[in-house]
C-alpha cells in the first residue's frame, strides 16, 4: 500500500512540475508574440517616405527600393513564419516536449533579433542619407561665396600676384566647375557622392584660401625683402672688408650667392603658384640671413673691444709679471731673516709658472690676431684669458699679504714683549713700595718665570732665520705667565692690606677676649712668615667669633673685595 501511494505523489508531482514548465513555455511566447506585434507596428513606412523629399533617382532610388524590399519581406514573410513557429512552440508545450519548444523558442528570439538589427541599420542608414544631403546643401551654399570673394581679392590685388593670377584664377575656375556637378550628381540622386565632392571641394577651397592670403607676403619676401637684405649684407661685407674687419673669414660671400640662385628659383615656382618649396625655403634663408647680420655685428663690437681692452691687459700682464719678481726679490731677502714654510714657496713658484703660461697664450692670442683670425674669436680667447689674469692677480695680493704678515708678526711680537716688561716692572715697583714684610716664594719664582720667558721670546726673535711659529708660542706662554704673576701680586698685596687692617681693629678685643689675643697674635707671626693667606684665616676667625660680619666691613673700608683669601 505504501509503494501505492509513493506512486500517486510521483504522478502529482510529475504532473505540477509539468504544469510549471508549460506555463513558462506560454509566457515566453506570450512575450516573443508581444515582440513580433511591437516590430509589425514599427513606422517603417513612415519613416522611408521622408526619401521621398529627395530626388528619388540614381542611387537614392536604389537605397529607397532596396529598404522598402526589405522591410515587405519582414512583414509578409519573416513575421508570418515567426507567427507559425510560435504556434509550434505552444503545441510542443501542450506535449509536454519542453526541450523542442525551448529550441524552437531560442530560434524566434535570435531571428527578432536579426530582423531588429536589420531596422536599425535602416533607420541609421536613412538617417545619414538625409544628413547628408542637409549638410552638404548648407556647405554648398557657404562655398559658392567664397570663391567669389576669391576671385574678387585677385582682382583687386592683382599687382600682389604677380604672374601667379592667373594661376590662382585658373584654380578658382576649376572649384567651381566642380561645385557645379554637386547639383548634377543631386538631381541625379547621388547624394552620398555628392556629400562626398562638397567634403573634398571645401578642403580643397580652404586650402585655396589660405594660399591666397599667404601668398602676397611670401611674393615679396622672395622678389624683394630677402634680395634687398642680401645686397646689404654683400655691400656691408665689402665694406667692413675694407675697414679691416676679419669678415673673409666667415665665407658669407659664397654662401650669400647660393641664397639668391634659390630665391630665383623659388621666384619661378612662385610665378606658378607653387608655393610648398618656397615657403619653407624662404623662412630657412630669413633666419640665416639675420644670423649674418647678427654676427656681423659681434664682430663689429668685438673689434672694438679687442682694440680698446687688448693694451690695458697687456699692461696689467707686464704689472703682475714685474710685481712677482720683486717678490722673488723680497723673498730672498727674507730668508735671510725669516724661516719660511715650504708651502710659501711652492705658492710664489706656482705663481711664476702661472704668469709665464699667461704670457705664452697672450703672444698666441696676437699671432692669431695676425692671422687674421674673426675679432669675435679673438675677444672670445681674451675674455677667458683675462678671467685667468684676474684670478692671478689675486692670488698674488693674497702672497703679498701673506709676506706683510710676516714682518707685521714681528712688530707685533715686540711690541707684545715691550707691554709684559712693563707689567713685570710695575709689578716689581708696587712690591717695592709695599708695607710687606718680604715676597713668598711662590709669588718669587712666578715672577721670575715670566721674565725668563719673555727673555727667551727676545732670544727667539735675534735668531737667523727668524721661526715666526716659535716665537708666537713662546710669546703665547710668556703672556701668561707674566698675567699670572700680575694677578698672585695684587691677591697677595689685598691679602696683606686686609689683614693688617684686620690685626690692628681687633687688638681693642685683646683684653677682653684671651682667644681673640692668641688668635691675632698667631696671625701676626703667620704674617711676618710671608704667609699672608694663613696670616689673613687666623684673624678672620679671630674676628668672626667677637664680631661677626666684621671682615667684609673691614674689606669694604679699605676697597678690598670679600673674596680676597
Amino acid at each position: 500500500m505504501a509503494y501505492g501511494i509513493g506512486a500517486i505523489l510521483a504522478v502529482i508531482v510529475g504532473v505540477i512540475v509539468g504544469l510549471i514548465f508549460r506555463k513558462q513555455i506560454y509566457d515566453e511566447v506570450d512575450r516573443l508574440e508581444g515582440w513580433k506585434m511591437d516590430i509589425m507596428n514599427r513606422e517603417v513606412t513612415e519613416e522611408l517616405s521622408k526619401v521621398k523629399s529627395l530626388n528619388l533617382s540614381g542611387e537614392t532610388q536604389e537605397r529607397f527600393e532596396s529598404w522598402r524590399s526589405e522591410w515587405d519581406d519582414i512583414l509578409s514573410k519573416q513575421l508570418p513564419h515567426l507567427e507559425e513557429q510560435l504556434f509550434e512552440a505552444e503545441d510542443y508545450a501542450d506535449k509536454y516536449r519542453f526541450g523542442s519548444a525551448k529550441k524552437v523558442i531560442k530560434a524566434i528570439e535570435d531571428h527578432l533579433k536579426t530582423i531588429e538589427s536589420s531596422i536599425d541599420k535602416m533607420f541609421e542608414e536613412l538617417e545619414t542619407l538625409l544628413h547628408s544631403e542637409e549638410n552638404s546643401r548648407k556647405d554648398i551654399e557657404t562655398l559658392h561665396p567664397q570663391t567669389k570673394q576669391l576671385r574678387k581679392k585677385l582682382l583687386q590685388q592683382r599687382h600682389r600676384y604677380g604672374s601667379a593670377e592667373v594661376r590662382f584664377e585658373v584654380m578658382i575656375d576649376a572649384a567651381e566647375e566642380k561645385l557645379q556637378s554637386y547639383y548634377q550628381l543631386v538631381e541625379q540622386g547621388n547624394y552620398f557622392e555628392a556629400n562626398e565632392l562638397v567634403q573634398t571641394m571645401k578642403d580643397e577651397i580652404d586650402q585655396l584660401t589660405v594660399q591666397i592670403e599667404e601668398f602676397p607676403s611670401l611674393y615679396k619676401m622672395c622678389k624683394q625683402e630677402l634680395p634687398s637684405q642680401i645686397e646689404d649684407l654683400v655691400n656691408g661685407l665689402k665694406q667692413m672688408s675694407d675697414d679691416g674687419y676679419r669678415v673673409e673669414a666667415y665665407n658669407f660671400e659664397e654662401e650669400l650667392a647660393g641664397f639668391q640662385e634659390q630665391l630665383n628659383r623659388y621666384s619661378e615656382q612662385l610665378d606658378k603658384a607653387d608655393m610648398e618649396e618656397a615657403r619653407s625655403g624662404a623662412i630657412e634663408i630669413e633666419e640665416r640671413v639675420n644670423e649674418m647680420f647678427a654676427q656681423l655685428e659681434t664682430e663689429a663690437i668685438a673689434k672694438s673691444y679687442v682694440e680698446k681692452h687688448q693694451p690695458n691687459l697687456l699692461s696689467q700682464l707686464q704689472s703682475i709679471r714685474e710685481d712677482i719678481r720683486l717678490s722673488k726679490e723680497e723673498i730672498e731677502v727674507l730668508q735671510h731673516t725669516y724661516q719660511f714654510e715650504d708651502k710659501d714657496l711652492e705658492i710664489h713658484t706656482s705663481l711664476e709658472k702661472w704668469v709665464n703660461l699667461l704670457l705664452k697664450q697672450y703672444n698666441d692670442i696676437m699671432d692669431e690676431l695676425e692671422e687674421g683670425l674673426p675679432h669675435s674669436s679673438i675677444r672670445e680667447e681674451l675674455e677667458r684669458w683675462e678671467v685667468q689674469l684676474q684670478e692671478l692677480i689675486e692670488q698674488h695680493q693674497q702672497f703679498k699679504e701673506r709676506l706683510h704678515e710676516v714682518r707685521a708678526g714681528e712688530r707685533e711680537a715686540k711690541e707684545q714683549i715691550t707691554v709684559m716688561k712693563q707689567k713685570l716692572i710695575a709689578v716689581n715697583r708696587k712690591l717695592q713700595k709695599s708695607n710687606i714684610p718680604g715676597v713668598p716664594l711662590y709669588l718669587q719664582n712666578a715672577i721670575e718665570a715670566a721674565a725668563h720667558s719673555l727673555y727667551r721670546v727676545h732670544d727667539l726673535l735675534d735668531e737667523q732665520p727668524l721661526d715666526m711659529i716659535k716665537v708666537r708660542e713662546s710669546l703665547d706662554n710668556a703672556t701668561k705667565e707674566t698675567e699670572s704673576a700680575s694677578e698672585q701680586t695684587e691677591l697677595l698685596l689685598d691679602q696683606a692690606a686686609l689683614v693688617e687692617t684686620m690685626i690692628q681693629y681687633g687688638n681693642r678685643y685683646r683684653s677682653q677676649y684671651p682667644f681673640t689675643a692668641a688668635k691675632l697674635s698667631e696671625a701676626e707671626r703667620s704674617f711676618r712668615n710671608y704667609e699672608y693667606d694663613q696670616a689673613l684665616e687666623l684673624a678672620t676667625d679671630a674676628l668672626e667669633e667677637v664680631e661677626p660680619g666684621a671682615r667684609d666691613r673691614l674689606g669694604e673700608y679699605i676697597g678690598v673685595s670679600s673674596t680676597v683669601g
